[in-house]
């Protein structure tokens, strides 16, 4: 999908109840993480449930640039017949990786680390986010930064060395994209590459390296044990698996939040990932009153799953601790949404990483907050959202900025305004939830074109 297509319009507008079951997508987060380490085995990679939105068919793309044959079966069904350590090709072309914030930083980490040179590129919003912060460890692993923007943005070229340098890194900020380069360079270090984190990320990465074959020992770090020390042992020999993608919690919070502001929703979202780690915005809308009940918990691709019943709430405001941020980075709009609807104030701490996602998010989510006469403020790195315990006007048009989650949040705010929502485009929703309009509709949502 291109992001230089004219922009998509879509209205929301308040009508039924939302009934019945969905399950999402695949999650984003691990769907990357097996193209990748799929690309890096030995042998043959079986994918089950691969979330197919463009972002993850970009690294599918990158990985085949980089040696691997990759090949869909079927729906969300994926072969990856992998090069191993050390087997990587230079790729033929820029490997463009169009609004993948994840694949593309992550991807830096396997090329930083393996002696390849490659170019990396992406639409105009990657073009605007920093990756300097990647960078930087990876220069200290023994990569070379041919050529890059200004401030260490796409497009940039790396060249990775015959065998990365093991380090000792201290993330300064929390970041499971920071890590995950780290970790993946160091796959073909000789030696102990750690990792060092002042409060603990999504550890998809740790626990796939496990799956593939690496050693990985984590400990808690820090005074209160927040944070986590990560070790890997380099240069093991990743061998080919299947691997099961449970349904992305950070595509489930949209219809969650849905059911939760529309009067007499009830709502089921099966298969719903619940790593501890990604379930920040399902403790906090618990804390504010959500009706949310957890159902069928197993097992699926190393992850706990669960099918979660969801009905319409009276919620109100809570104060959100900074420590939780890392565990719900990508809900924040949606819950600013479903505090609008909160009676109370709504305080969340911390968001200073919202600056530099996709887009502003948090000055994102104010201005489209603001739109639609909803009362909040910015204080720092904090946003606070007052609610009184109604449904807010609405009635606003919001831009977007190329953001998929900013588009579908202010989307699922019109399915309960008292006037319909409109966001500028809403093309970009593809890169991480292909289904979503028709989703929504098939619940009884109406959005339209």
């Amino acid at each position: 999908m291109s992001h230089d297509l004219a922009p998509q319009p879509l209205t929301a507008t308040a009508g039924l109840a939302l009934q019945g079951s969905l399950r999402p997508p695949g999650d984003k987060s691990i769907s990357h993480r097996a193209m990748i380490l799929g690309l890096l085995s030995i042998g043959e990679t079986r994918v089950e449930g691969l979330l197919e939105g463009d972002d993850v068919l970009r690294t599918a793309a990158a990985a085949e640039a980089l040696g691997a044959t990759v090949e869909r079966l079927g729906e969300g069904r994926w072969r990856i017949l992998g090069v191993g350590l050390g087997g990587l090709t230079d790729p033929a072309d820029v490997l463009d990786f169009g609004n993948a914030g994840t694949g593309s930083r992550l991807m830096m980490g396997v090329v930083g680390g393996q002696p390849v040179t490659a170019t990396f590129d992406g639409d105009a919003s990657l073009r605007k986010r920093p990756m300097r912060r990647i960078l930087d460890p990876l220069v200290r692993m023994g990569t070379e930064v041919v050529s890059e923007q200004e401030g260490g943005r796409v497009p940039l070229t790396l060249r990775g060395p015959r065998e990365a340098i093991p380090i000792t890194y201290e993330t300064p900020v929390a970041s499971a994209q920071i890590k995950s380069a780290v970790l993946l360079a160091g796959l073909n270090a000789p030696g102990i590459t750690t990792v060092i984190e002042a409060a603990a990320t999504r550890d998809h990465t740790e626990r796939m390296l496990r799956l593939f074959g690496a050693h990985v020992e984590v400990t808690a770090h820090g005074p209160e044990g927040h944070g986590r020390t990560i070790a890997l042992t380099g240069q093991p020999t990743l061998r080919g698996t299947d691997v099961v993608v449970p349904a992305d919690p950070s595509s489930a919070a949209f219809p969650l939040v849905a059911a939760l502001i529309v009067p007499g929703s009830e709502v089921t979202i099966e298969g719903v990932m619940m790593n501890p780690l990604r379930t920040g915005l399902i403790t906090t809308l618990i804390e504010m009153g959500a009706d949310i009940e957890r159902l069928r918990e197993r097992e699926e691709g190393g992850e706990t799953v669960a099918d979660l019943r969801v009905r319409a709430s009276r919620l109100h405001g809570v104060d959100v601790p900074p420590e939780r941020a890392p565990a719900m980075i990508d809900e924040y709009p949606i819950l600013a949404v479903a505090a609008a609807f909160a009676e109370g104030t709504t305080r969340m701490n911390g968001l200073h990483e919202l600056r530099v996602k996709e887009s502003d998010r948090l000055a994102a989510v104010a201005d489209g907050l603001k739109a639609n006469g909803i009362a909040h403020i910015i204080e720092g790195d904090d946003l606070v959202v007052h609610g009184d315990g109604t449904a807010p006007k609405g009635g606003g048009t919001v831009a977007t900025h190329l953001d998929h989650r900013i588009a579908m949040a202010f989307l699922v705010l019109g399915l309960a305004t008292r006037e319909p929502v409109t966001v500028d485009d809403g093309a970009m929703i593809a890169t991480s939830f292909p289904s979503f309009l028709p989703t929504m509709q098939a619940l009884g949502g109406r959005i339209t074109p």
